[in-house]
């Protein structure tokens, strides 16, 4: 003991952080972006319940629960289907890791930042990527689709169905069949757009699809949901080589979560409270029913789209069959500091409206109504916020500089 004292004082030891003995600043803000939404009454209170340890039966039970209700939201019956502890990214890491060997010719489909980032992930997995570009807002046709299946011969393709960085909403019919007559795995991102627009993960032929707990679901982030077809999970198997990361190897995953009939064995500490929250997402999603929630978000998207044409705004997606309903990009006119509005916004009204993402940084708004948020007196207070914050920006000093 005297030479732990001793040791003390010849150590120098760092003194406490003055911020950490004080209360946090979590001001209350309406978070009408591209996500996080914010959470409702009950799933923030099923983070507060008591924690369970993450191989308790009574756990293991909660997950079965999240791996049906993840099932629903896809509309898919596949069994290696689960909530990887980590966001969206992790969802889309592990699609490409579980996925993607060296040398594997890859084709991106990539009209926004989302397959930007999907191409830069394969390539760190020493991938052949071929990227399909268009600029943002626009879409790939069938055609498009299978022209480059032909010309690549990829045994991987990912495609967007929500490009929230541009807000488009990717047409999906046909491109599961496309890829699968070629032999190839077909990749899906629908982080922004799960249970806020149609989903058919079976009826469209999609291998890989992934999501994201923090948007339509109105969880914090941190959930992952996930699922593999039986034709991925033969890739999977097939492999010549290891899967690259062992926190997200779908091998260890899915027995963690109770997908391959054995013996559920340790993995890694999973996210207890996290997963109570997504359990009760999932839950609210249920009892509302998914063409109703999906109902519910059109309505505000149509609602936003009648508000901006009287301001005489103009949404960034022409064509509105290919418009994200839960997420819209507002072009910012001419003469007009976005970010300026947008902090106009933040600090009088405590609302949040989100600039632009990659290439559409500084051209766009994006306003997000998603889940929790998805209700029509919240559009139009945007609404009026916004146009506020507009005319209070061209009365401004600044906007003459």
């Amino acid at each position: 003991m005297r030479i732990f004292y001793r040791l003390c004082k010849m150590s120098s030891i760092m003194p406490p952080p003055q911020s950490l003995l004080k209360p946090m600043n979590f001001p209350r803000k309406s978070l009408y972006g591209p996500g996080p939404s914010n959470c409702p009454p009950r799933v923030l209170a099923a983070c507060a319940l008591p924690l369970l340890g993450h191989c308790h039966p009574e756990f293991f039970q909660i997950m079965d629960e999240i791996k049906e209700g993840v099932q629903y939201a896809f509309q898919t019956q596949n069994e290696l289907t689960l909530a990887i502890s980590g966001t969206g990214h992790a969802g889309m890491e592990a699609a490409v890791c579980n996925m993607v060997e060296p040398k594997d010719v890859v084709v991106v489909f990539s009209a926004g930042l989302w397959g930007e980032r999907f191409a830069d992930m394969a390539e760190r997995h020493d991938a052949d990527v071929r990227v399909v570009e268009k600029p943002m807002g626009a879409v790939f046709t069938l055609d498009d689709v299978k022209q480059a299946l032909d010309h690549h011969k990829p045994s991987v393709a990912f495609i967007a169905h929500s490009e929230s960085s541009s807000t488009v909403m990717q047409p999906l019919e046909g491109i599961g069949d496309l890829c699968k007559s070629h032999n190839c795995i077909l990749i899906v991102d629908c982080v922004a757009s799960l249970g806020g627009a149609p989903m058919f993960m079976d009826q469209w032929n999609i291998d890989v699809l992934y999501s994201g707990s923090q948007k339509v679901l109105s969880c914090p982030p941190g959930a992952a949901p996930i699922s593999l077809n039986q034709r991925a999970r033969n890739k999977l198997a097939a492999r010549k080589t290891k899967v690259r990361s062992f926190y997200l190897d779908m091998n260890w995953l899915g027995n963690y979560w109770g997908c391959d009939g054995q013996p559920r064995k340790y993995h890694h500490t999973g996210p207890i409270s996290s997963m109570y929250a997504l359990r009760e997402g999932l839950s609210m999603l249920v009892e509302e029913g998914l063409e109703e929630c999906q109902a519910r978000h059109q309505k505000c998207a149509n609602i936003l789209y009648e508000g901006l044409e009287k301001m005489g705004l103009k949404p960034f997606v022409k064509n509105k069959a290919h418009r994200l309903p839960t997420l819209t990009a507002v072009e910012v006119p001419d003469g007009i500091d976005w970010k300026k509005v947008s902090q106009y916004a933040m600090d009088k009204y405590k609302i949040e409206l989100a600039g632009g993402l990659g290439a559409s940084a500084g051209k766009v708004w994006r306003l997000g109504f998603m889940g929790y948020n998805a209700q029509p007196e919240n559009v139009r207070t945007t609404l009026r916020v916004l146009q506020e914050g507009i005319e209070w920006y061209r009365n401004s000093p600044q906007s003459k500089l």
